[in-house]
């Protein structure tokens, strides 16, 4: 069986946020935003990297006005316009930029289309819980809204579920279920991933027990029967002691790996390396690069008209990354 992974460069754009999750070891309090040259530079550094990968905070501008004021003595309307061009800025450099951009509008989404190879949004639960009673984005609904627009403007997406943030067995599976069947509707679903829950000292979950191998496992085999089997199930390698019982479970993807920057979310995970990854597989699954956009999606022609020349460039006949 093909494992499948990503090397990527991982740009915290913001750590400003509309939202305030209790759990987010992220989210910063001040006005937070990288500048032009800081991008530039960190994209330089990434030599073997084919994604740039753009994470940040949900609408700081509704919480930070003056970041707002800071964009537009900078000459931009709106966050969302910079991203585009912090998106074309990597493209030029030779990236293929996948961005998460936290709850977008069916316009917005239309604005970020054509300048990433694929977009992402973490569901995180279908359900309401405790820990987002602060975070207006991670209410199910609007999180849902903004999978199914993508899904009407034929857009490859990554999605996810987080374990361990207070959900019972019974939502995560709830939660697969609807990703499967916008999925079924849509047939825009790339990757979901399958998340534990870190707590983050200095956050109001920073006590709360993390979920177990066994309740791990158990999700991941329970994703690969409620999930399509076009759909790629994504175990993060940094988060877990050894992906091998995870990828018997049934995931095949181990998401972005970047050799320059940390995982921003989880900064005290180390990325394990490609070496270390291979010797993990036992001889048992074969590892491929993969574009940001999945091979399916490649053959189908699914991404930003402005990445295609990237993607031909990078691509094999299969779909992969080209060796």
């Amino acid at each position: 069986m093909i494992v499948t992974y990503s090397r990527n460069v991982f740009i915290p754009l913001t750590r400003s946020c509309r939202n305030k999750c209790w759990y987010c070891g992220f989210r910063v309090e001040n006005v937070d935003l990288m500048d032009k040259e800081s991008i530039k530079k960190l994209l330089e550094r990434a030599k073997s990297a084919k994604e740039a990968l753009f994470t940040f905070g949900e609408k700081p501008e509704q919480v930070h006005p003056e970041l707002k004021e800071k964009l537009r003595t900078l000459g931009y309307p709106s966050l969302l316009d910079y991203v585009v061009e912090m998106n074309k800025l990597a493209i030029n450099l030779g990236f293929l930029p996948h961005t998460n951009a936290g709850v977008l509008e069916k316009d917005e989404l239309m604005k970020l289309k054509p300048f990433n190879a694929s977009l992402g949004l973490m569901l995180e639960q279908a359900v309401e819980l405790d820990c987002h009673s602060e975070s207006p984005g991670k209410k199910p609904e609007v999180r849902i809204r903004t999978i199914r627009n993508a899904g009407k403007l034929r857009i490859p997406f990554t999605t996810g579920i987080l374990i361990g943030i207070g959900e019972t067995e019974y939502d995560r599976a709830y939660s697969l279920e609807v990703i499967a069947e916008l999925h079924r509707e849509f047939g825009h679903i790339q990757e979901v991933i399958i998340q534990n829950f870190k707590a983050k000292k200095g956050t109001k979950m920073e006590n709360f027990p993390e979920p177990s191998l066994e309740e791990m496992l158990k999700t991941v085999k329970l994703a690969r029967q409620i999930l399509p089997k076009d759909v790629a199930i994504q175990i993060p390698p940094n988060l877990v002691e050894d992906i091998y019982p995870f990828l018997k479970a049934g995931a095949n993807d181990l998401g972005g790996i970047s050799e320059v920057t940390p995982d921003y979310i989880n900064p005290e995970a180390r990325w394990p390396s490609i070496d270390q990854i291979e010797k993990s597989l036992r001889g048992e699954f074969v590892l491929r690069e993969r574009l940001p956009v999945y091979p399916k999606f490649v053959k189908l022609k699914l991404f930003g008209s402005a990445v295609s020349e990237l993607i031909e460039v990078y691509s094999d006949d299969d779909g992969y990354c080209r060796s």
